[in-house]
């Protein structure tokens, strides 16, 4: 199965995109295609034997639409590629098109405004100051022609609903498009029997509809303009990311700094990082020190220092000092390219939730046009003329639009991924946003989710000598191990600033510890209590201690000079500081929480103590963390497993949501549905309110596109007429219609405000 990503040309509304997925889904091979109103992709999943990508083509283009391959807009770097396509273009087709389509508009009310002045004036009382050549009782052609003048204008600047509605209509899948271009075309068109009709008899002055037409036209052209602008503003997210990255790079070479655009930089390569630059790409610190602003990419607003050895991300910014960066990621290799994958990913896959919408829209317009039909001919029956029957029908064409029903869910998960991406939170799909709401039970991998991940000294225990000496030693001896433990004690005399001395001799004992002699002649035996009963050293002074710490989940290490017992070192794995609050704010959303560890039941007891969590799930060997997830939606929950995204993925896939939980570079973006940046516990509670806040904005926008369409489509039609003589001008009609996209658009847009 292949999938892949098209553009997809003409489409208008919900009706449009529903008609892409209704004639490629019915292709044979097909096994997925979502359209994505809001960013116009389509994104397909077929068999490369049944379908090729010119019968996709070619039968988009038959329904009537545009498509093509859709490039995507990560950088591409290497000399040997096919030359880069720089993620700052410098002409933005959607830029281009806002602005043909703001010129457009500005031409249309230029005309469209001394035409509505010329055709209602006479309704104002006392009427409206207008040259005696273009009174309707005196000159009822002139008042018509310079009207028919006017109307033609606006209608060529409105000529792609025409365009896209007529062929689309023609195709057999009428859209919104259609509906205007009928229902404007219809009144047009009867207004121009009735102008020929005026001299026989001047009362047909008094049923044109040009103003209709054409204010209907800009009216629509003006909602279509305010939808364009405000659906740029909800792919914000995707730009700010994109324009992260610099153009040019210094390259470090032997003939000196060479300034060369980054497309060209290869992995090895070494380049300069002065204060304030940019990184412009994934690398590693190989000369130099300096403070890294992250924000853009992790949500982490304080900046993190680095030093040789450190991993960096391309597009964080360089604060002080100036660095030397070897680069290790090129192209959509990249932290960011993969960010920005995810992302447009996320966007383009349909949550469940707009299945319903999708529904409707499939069917939508004709019925729309069948209702249009009927309302004109019952009221046509019972009496009204064929000026008040067309006024329905155009009143119920242009008021229904589907838009706001094709924008409700993309736009808000858009706008939502967006946020969470703002807050280091990536959200692979639309499906993963709307699951996370769903959640009741949490599992958290212990290891590096809630505790820190690597160990640290706790506590040293020595009665008989300086701890500050039996810290120095123990590192002296530990210094030529490379054992997690060995390293945390060398970390920590490090950070003491202790001066470690060279030993003698060194023996590595497999499962009971190290042996060292140093100069002096002390002999220094460092381990577990296995080793020191081989060498029959009492420990019964220190039995109670080693109890003691075992049970908090710490490692005891014991320290023996020349055969006598002197101290306990203590290296355990901590709890981090912001777990306990992240149980608790979980806890807080009235989810269960669960702490899955391979540890023993009493040192997993005292950390799930600690971090606050409901149930402890202990001595699980990684290979059945699945196992456990299944067991727990067995009884009926709804789980999201949190690990480090590696050696959790078999758990991640199994529970309804995976999440991994990284930092920077490092992050598993392959491994989990939705992937936190940083490794801070408490991005897991946001992302659930992340999940819950664009799940209510979805529910909101359904509901309003809905609910406008239920109560707009009967007073259209006339409902209001019978109750109190109320009459809808589609002139009304076309700007309620209009707005209704623009208020689905904003109230996504809302979600920006929020905070997580």
């Amino acid at each position: 199965m292949k999938e892949e990503t098209y553009l997809i040309e003409g489409m208008t509304c919900a009706s449009c995109s529903s008609a892409v997925e209704r004639v490629t889904r019915k292709m044979e091979g097909v096994e997925r295609s979502d359209v994505n109103l809001a960013t116009n992709r389509m994104v397909i999943c077929y068999d490369e034997a049944l379908v090729s990508p010119e019968k996709i083509k070619a039968k988009v283009e038959k329904a009537g639409f545009g498509i093509k391959e859709y490039e995507e807009p990560v950088m591409k770097a290497g000399k040997n590629e096919a030359k880069a396509t720089s993620v700052k273009e410098e002409i933005d087709p959607e830029e281009m098109d806002i602005k043909d389509a703001k010129h457009r508009l500005i031409g249309a009310f230029v005309f469209a405004i001394p035409l509505f002045y010329i055709a209602m004036g006479h309704m104002v009382p006392g009427g409206t100051p207008l040259p005696e050549l273009l009174s309707m009782e005196k000159y009822p052609t002139n008042f018509a022609l310079i009207q028919l003048l006017l109307t033609i204008p606006v209608l060529y600047f409105g000529r792609n609903f025409y365009l896209k509605g007529f062929k689309t209509l023609f195709h057999g899948n009428p859209n919104m498009d259609s509906l205007v271009a009928i229902g404007t075309t219809s009144a047009f068109v009867y207004s121009l029997v009735m102008t020929f009709m005026i001299p026989l008899d001047m009362k047909y002055a008094h049923q044109l509809y040009y103003e209709s037409a054409a204010m209907v036209v800009a009216l629509v052209m003006f909602g279509k303009y305010l939808e364009k602008n405000s659906k740029k503003k909800t792919k914000g997210a995707i730009k700010k990311l994109m324009e992260l990255t610099p153009d040019t790079a210094i390259l470090k070479t032997p003939d000196g700094e060479k300034e060369i655009p980054i497309e060209e930089l290869l992995v090895g390569d070494v380049v300069i990082i002065k204060p304030g630059a940019k990184l412009p790409m994934d690398g590693k610190v190989v000369g130099g020190e300096s403070s890294i602003n992250e924000a853009m990419l992790t949500g982490e607003s304080v900046p993190v220092e680095k030093a040789v050895g450190d991993e960096v991300i391309g597009g964080s910014i360089n604060y002080n000092g100036v660095l030397e960066v070897e680069i290790t990621r090129t192209g959509a290799d990249t932290t960011l390219a993969k960010i920005i994958k995810m992302m447009e990913d996320a966007q383009g896959k349909k949550a469940p939730i707009s299945k319903i919408a999708d529904k409707v829209a499939g069917v939508f317009v004709p019925v729309v046009m069948t209702i249009a039909f009927v309302a004109a001919i019952v009221w046509l029956i019972m009496g009204q003329d064929i000026s008040f029957a067309l006024n329905v029908f155009v009143s119920v064409l242009v008021i229904a639009c589907p838009c706001a029903l094709g924008l409700a869910t993309p736009t808000a998960i858009m706008v939502g991924t967006g946020l969470g991406a703002s807050n280091g939170i990536l959200v692979r799909s639309g499906e993963a946003l709307e699951q996370a709401h769903k959640i009741d039970a949490v599992v958290l991998d212990k290891t590096g989710t809630i505790t820190e991940g690597k160990p640290v000294v706790t506590e040293i225990i020595s009665p008989k000598m300086e701890k500050k000496e039996l810290l120095r030693m123990v590192a002296s001896v530990e210094q030529a191990s490379e054992h997690p433990l060995a390293k945390a004690i060398v970390g920590q005399a490090k950070e003491e600033g202790l001066e470690l001395e060279r030993v003698e001799s060194f023996l590595s004992l497999t499962g009971m510890g190290v042996k060292a002699g140093f100069s002096n002649g002390r002999e220094i035996l460092v381990g577990n209590d296995r080793l020191f009963k081989e060498n029959k050293i009492d420990l019964t002074a220190f039995e109670a201690e080693m109890e003691r710490l075992s049970g908090m989940g710490q490692t005891p290490m014991l320290v023996a000079i020349n055969e006598e017992a002197v101290g306990i070192i203590s290296v355990a794995d901590v709890i981090k500081e912001t777990s306990r609050e992240a149980v608790e704010r979980m806890k807080s959303y009235g989810l269960k929480v669960y702490m899955l560890t391979g540890d023993n039941k009493r040192a997993a007891e005292y950390i799930g103590k600690q971090a606050g969590v409901d149930e402890i799930i202990a001595e699980v060997l990684p290979a059945d963390k699945a196992r456990v997830v299944e067991d727990l939606q067995k009884a009926g929950k709804r789980v999201m497993m949190v690990g480090d995204g590696i050696n959790d993925a078999p758990a991640l896939v199994q529970a309804d949501v995976g999440c991994a939980i990284g930092s920077g570079s490092d992050v598993a973006i392959d491994s989990g549905d939705i992937v936190l940046m940083k490794s801070d516990l408490r991005d897991v509670a946001k992302a659930i309110r992340l999940s819950r806040l664009t799940i209510t904005n979805i529910k909101q926008n359904l509901f309003w596109a809905f609910f406008y369409n239920t109560i707009g489509i009967p007073v259209a039609a006339g409902a209001l007429y019978l109750v109190n003589g109320t009459l809808l001008s589609p002139m009304i009609g076309g700007f309620a219609m209009s707005l209704s996209s623009v208020c689905v658009v904003t109230n996504a847009l809302r979600l920006r405000t929020k905070r997580l």
